[in-house]
């Protein structure tokens, strides 16, 4: 098989789900998820910030 084809076909597929995006996941969240994805998020944004010692 061609890779080109292959790699035109997995991506196509992952767009699918990529097009859904964040607010469509948000609300099939449940709020215990939601905070969790927000600790998450609120923890990496810490670690960029702060300097490495």
């Amino acid at each position: 098989m061609d890779k080109k084809l292959i790699a035109k076909v997995m991506s196509e597929m992952g767009r699918k789900g990529g097009k859904i995006g964040g607010k469509r996941s948000l609300e099939t969240m449940t709020p215990e998820q939601r905070s969790e994805r927000a600790k998450k998020a609120v923890e990496a944004r810490e670690a960029k910030r702060t300097p490495k010692a």
